[in-house]
Order: C-alpha cells, then structure tokens, then sequence
C-alpha cells in the first residue's frame, strides 16, 4: 500500500497596544479562571477576559489537565473558521487571551505580587513546530526579540500601555503533562490602576494547526516562586466512555429493543487533589442521570460514608448504570450524567474571596434520538483520504429500519470548500466488512455554523437497512480545495468500527488490525435513521424534467434525460479535456458512458439555446 490515511490536527487577533474594559472599572486582586463555569465551546468570561478571543473551551483536548476544562489556542477563529482561508500555508497571530485591567495601583515589590498559570503544548490537537526563527513583529522596543515561528507567549501590559514579552515558549516537542509556571508582576512598571496579561498564539493561521493549552490562570499578591499548590480538590477527566454500551449515541428506538444490552455496566470521571502532599481533604459525590428535555430523573447514586483524598493525588469515581425505561410515546432523551464532588474546598484560605467548588461538577451528554454516533461531538484532529480511497463505519442495528441521510462534521483548513463534493456511500455487510454497495449519493459541501457542529446531509430517497451495514465516503480529486476532512474524536475508543480501502481494486481493510493504520478514534460522520419507504425528497423533480441536467447521479455509466431539447451532450475530465462529444436526436434521452472509468466528471449540456455544467460521478 503507498497510501495510508492521513491526519490533520484539528478570535480576531488583538494588534493593538492597549485594552480596557468596557464598564471602565479595573478588576480588584486576586484573578483566578480555570475555564471551569465556561460550557464546552463558550466564550470565556467577558468579566475576566476582553471578548473576541479565538480561544477554544474545552475539555477533550488536553492530556493530564489540572482541572475541568482549559483555554485551547490554535489557527481557528471562535466561529470555528480559519483566520485565514486562501492560503493554507500563512503563518502569523491566531489565538489572543486578554485579561480585563486589574488595578495594581498603590502596590509595590513589597506586595509580592506573582501570576501563575499552567501550559501544555499539542495535548491531542496538532504538534507545534519548531519552525525557523522569526523576529517579533510586535515588539517595538530597542531589543530585537527573536521566536520561533511556532510559539505561545505570554505579554505585561506597562504603565506607558506598550506589551511586554515576559514568558515564551516553542514549539517541536510534545509534552504530556501542564508544566507550572510562575512569574512576578513586581516591577515598578507594572503596577498601576490598569495591568493587563495575554496570551498570544503563533503559528499556522488556515485551519486548527499548532494547538497550545492553558489552564488555572492565578494572580494575587502575597505569594512567592514556590507558592504553587491551591488547596483545590477538582474534578477533571470527562464523564465516560459512554453511557452505552457499543455507541456514544443511538437511535431511541433502536435502544429500546433491549435497554439492558445497549446500556453500560459502569460510568465513571476522576477527580485530583491539588495541595501539597501531606494535607488531605475528606470528600463524598453524587451521580444523577436526568433527561435535559424533561427534567425526569432516571438515576440517583450516593455511595455511603465519605472518603479522604490526600494532596497531589486523583482517585477515580464510578456509578453502576440502570437501564432506561422511558414513557410511552418518547421520541427522544438528552442524558445528562452528573457527577457531583462535595467537599471542604470553600473552607480552605487558598484564594479567599474564590468558590473553589466551582469545579467540583463534571457532566457527560448522551442523545437517543434518530443517530448513531461513536463520538463525543468534538473533533481533536481531521481525517483526511487520498484521491479513489474510501473509508467506511461499522453500525449494528437492532431492527430494520430506513436510513434518510447522515450528519458529518467536516474541519476547515485553509480553502473554502463550499460547494465542493461530498460523495458518501452506504454498504451491506460481507463477513464483517463493507460489501455491496446499496447507496452512494454525492452532496455539496456545506460550512457548519460553529466549531464542532454537524451538517446534515439527506439521501434522496429512503435507504431499508437491517442488521450490519457500513457508512463512509471516498475521495474523488486530489486538489487542496476538494480534499474532505471529517472530524475525529481521539478520545473514543471505538477505532475497531473503522475500515479502509486503498482503491478501487484494492480489499477492504480493518482499521486497528491493519499496522498501516493504527487509526485512534471515531470518525464524526452519523447515519440518520427512522424515515418511510415512502419517503422520497424530490427536491428538484418537476425542475429536472424541464432543466438541463442528466441522472441518475452517481450512475454506473448509464445516463437518462427529460429534457427532449438536449443535443449536445461533452463529457470532460475535471482538467477539461474533452472525452465525448455526443449530439442526441431529439427522441433520444439516454447514453451508455459504461465504458468510461469511475470518478468524477463534468458534463456540458446544451439545447442550443442554453449551456449548463453538471458535475456526474460514475462509480464502478
């Protein structure tokens, strides 16, 4: 095999010299964030931080974080777009994290006053590079600065409103754990009514590239260089796996053939202790399970009797799981799994006027509705497939059913792929792997709305499915612009589900048994299902009759038309050269193109008064 899968990683920048809050009133110290009452995906607070920050919200994106949820900087605006989409290669500013103004006026080194923080760079997003060194194009001062392209740093705002680099680091090497870091904020310079902090992303600014992460953000006066423990028990690894069994999302009525299989033994989330090491902090939790649409609560757990946590440590917490029995006429249920820490943290004297409780919660979200999912919603890197390749997803169902369509979360790098092609293919089962194609069926791209958001793509005419069936898409062209990329969540473990082929005359193959492959992850494309036989979208129908337009589309060669006006029909390759010049009679309205080979086509059609250009694929 020559080919293999490749991956792909998955704010307006903030040029000026000066920001200051809109109501004009600095904060008061000390200024603690650890991006915990942010939800996945939100801004972060605007009463903390200057809005219009790029930064991502996360939870999935780290390794080893010190507490629920972190800043994720990387070449994607907070709309989940690239900062810049025609040249996939541009590197400059992406991401930008501005304190609001923090009143340090009247301090003095005296006072002591130190800023905190924890990094990691890569995490399960994209690596960093360590690049060729670049001067600073915002330092304006004597001193020439020099970085390396890939870089995150950290700037004081002075008293004269010019950024000073106080902190850096490159990029080229992995790190599996947030080192801390802590600075002070002693010079004369920086203590004034309207102190700022930011942190700044360099790197690749076409597409979710050159991932940093930040957490625990900590500034006060009367700390030290070795004051770096909070006496903070915080929950921190996301709910999981899965509520279910073999899927992280699944059709409610495809579920209730058999809540008890369906349904997973255990969930769990883990919690750490950050303190030094010989204190400890006693602790008990709760887990709830409750609908988000109703409010009804499936599940309530309390383990007897609490239990210490001494500092520095993490102790894991699971709840057993009851199988769902839902009211009759259900269409749908959005699980909420919760686990709530209760412990003695707003008692302890580490950052007085914090409620360091307020990470102590930790919740997990699953859909039963009309999907099948094997991820979490949130792609830390992109698939993407070479020119014939196909990949495809494994789903068993519990009971015939119709399949309407698919939801795919596709990642923007660097070009505007709107209206490009999305080919996607649904297959029967042959021994465990794709077999007969039962459907494939091409879509233009669409954008999605946010970071992480699916479109949904709807089949023309309902698919019957039952037992085993496969979903994936291949990829026709291998210009930059037409290249598919679909999201991948790492944090799944169902890698087993996914196969791959090299070619059209190539044989399928199993993702984590093939040494070629090796894929972690599930890819973030969902078959839709419950639909009608009956169901057909004609969307276009009556219009097709009377266009310019030929069908079935994909097709294996064959070709019809309504239109009876069309005599001339070319046929081009996608660089334009010419293959068929055909001129139909006027009671002619089909054409045999079997013997063309399978891919994608432009065809120019014409009436004699009228041109169009239809793009047809021919799949053998």
């Amino acid at each position: 095999m020559t080919r293999i899968i490749t991956l792909l990683a998955v704010g307006v920048m903030l040029l000026t010299t000066h920001a200051f809050a809109q109501s004009g009133t600095a904060l008061p110290i000390p200024f603690f964030d650890d991006f915990s009452t942010i939800r996945v995906g939100g801004a972060p607070d605007s009463r903390l931080w200057v809005p219009g920050s790029g930064v991502y919200i996360n939870n999935t994106m780290p390794i080893n974080h010190p507490s629920v949820n972190v800043a994720t900087f990387d070449g994607l605006r907070a709309n989940g777009q690239p900062y810049v989409l025609d040249n996939i290669m541009t590197e400059g500013y992406t991401d930008t994290l501005t304190s609001q103004p923090i009143n340090l006026g009247g301090l003095t080194a005296g006072s002591n006053v130190y800023l905190s923080f924890f990094w990691q760079i890569q995490g399960l997003g994209e690596l960093s590079d360590a690049g060729a060194t670049a001067t600073d194009p915002s330092n304006a001062t004597a001193t020439v600065v020099v970085l390396q392209a890939d870089s995150l740093k950290l700037e004081f705002l002075n008293g004269s409103g010019q950024w000073e680099m106080v902190w850096f680091q490159i990029g080229g090497k992995p790190n599996l754990n947030f080192p801390q870091v802590v600075l002070p904020v002693t010079a004369t310079r920086f203590l004034h009514p309207a102190f700022q902090f930011r942190f700044r992303s360099y790197g690749r600014q076409s597409g979710p590239y050159d991932n940093w992460n930040v957490d625990y953000v900590y500034l006060n006066r009367g700390r030290s260089p070795t004051d770096i423990y909070i006496q903070d028990v915080t929950t921190r690894q996301a709910v999981g796996p899965s509520f279910l069994r073999r899927y992280t999302a699944m059709p409610l009525s495809q579920y209730l053939v058999n809540p008890v299989r369906e349904t997973a033994d255990s969930i769990s989330t883990d919690i750490i202790y950050r303190a030094a090491s010989a204190q400890f902090n006693s602790i008990n939790y709760e887990f709830t399970n409750t609908d988000q649409l109703t409010g009804k609560v499936y599940q309530t757990f309390r383990p007897a009797g609490g239990r210490l946590i001494f500092g520095l440590t993490s102790q894991n917490k699971s709840a057993r799981l009851t199988p769902l029995s839902v009211p009759a006429g259900t269409k749908r249920v959005v699980l909420n799994h919760k686990f709530t820490v209760n412990t003695t943290d707003d008692a302890n004297p580490s950052i007085p006027t914090v409620r360091l409780s307020r990470n102590d919660t930790i919740s997990g979200i699953t859909t039963l509705d009309n999907y099948y999912a094997y991820d979490d919603g949130t792609a830390e890197y992109a698939i993407q497939i070479g020119r014939l390749e196909r990949v495809a997803v494994r789903f068993v169902l519990n009971k015939e059913d119709v399949m309407t369509g698919v939801l795919a979360s596709l990642v923007p790098f660097g070009l505007d792929q709107t209206g490009q092609r999305l080919i996607i293919s649904v297959y029967a089962n042959n021994n465990g792997k794709p077999g007969k194609e039962l459907l494939t069926q091409g879509f233009p791209l669409q954008n999605a709305s946010s970071r992480n958001a699916f479109v949904a793509y709807n089949f023309t005419r309902g698919l019957a499915v039952k037992d085993t069936i496969f979903v994936g898409w291949q990829q026709l062209s291998s210009e930059s612009n037409s290249l598919v990329r679909i999201g991948l969540d790492k944090n799944s473990p169902f890698g087993g589900q996914i196969f791959y082929k090299a070619g059209p005359s190539a044989q399928w193959e199993a993702n984590l048994s093939t040494p070629a492959l090796q894929l972690r992850g599930a890819v973030m494309l969902r078959p839709v299902v419950g639909g009608e036989l009956t169901q057909t979208v004609l969307a276009n129908k009556e219009e097709k009759r009377s266009s310019l337009s030929v069908y079935p589309n994909p097709t294996n060669g064959q070709v019809r038309w309504d239109n009876t006006n069309l005599n001339h029909i070319e046929v081009m390759d996608l660089s334009g050269r010419l293959l068929r010049d055909l001129k139909p009679t006027r009671s002619q309205q089909t054409a045999d193109l079997s013997d063309l080979t399978g891919g994608l086509y432009l065809f120019r059609l014409s009436d004699g008064q009228q041109t169009a250009v239809q793009r047809v694929l021919i799949v053998k």
